[in-house]
């Protein structure tokens, strides 16, 4: 195969139906959580097609149960953080009446 043959075939393969080149964009559903595939750039737009090819070879189960225990993991460690970020924000608020409340309590009484 002569190197512009090779280009061709390239160049096909990242092409999608709507003659522009297609994304590569990564999955995180349950069945290919870290595959990646190559699908139209438009996705989601009234002018996509429907072009979808993977760009990763099937995973295997041990590889997406461990990387599935990650994600959730990492989902609840966010959960936890959004937490934490709210309990910061109520403590704030109540210091914050706590030392309005004493201030104004020194300047009435």
């Amino acid at each position: 195969m002569d190197n512009s043959s090779a280009t061709s075939q390239i160049r096909d393969e990242l092409m999608c139906c709507c003659g522009k080149i297609s994304a590569t964009r990564t999955s995180w559903t349950e069945n290919n959580s870290g595959r990646r595939f190559r699908g139209c750039r438009f996705y989601g737009q009234p002018d996509a097609c429907n072009y979808f090819s993977w760009v990763d070879p099937p995973l295997h189960p041990r590889y997406k149960n461990v990387t599935n225990g990650l994600l959730r993991k990492a989902n609840n460690n966010g959960n936890v953080e959004i937490k934490m970020r709210r309990l910061v924000k109520l403590y704030q608020i109540v210091m914050g009446v706590f030392v309005l409340s004493a201030i104004i309590h020194k300047f009435v009484f």
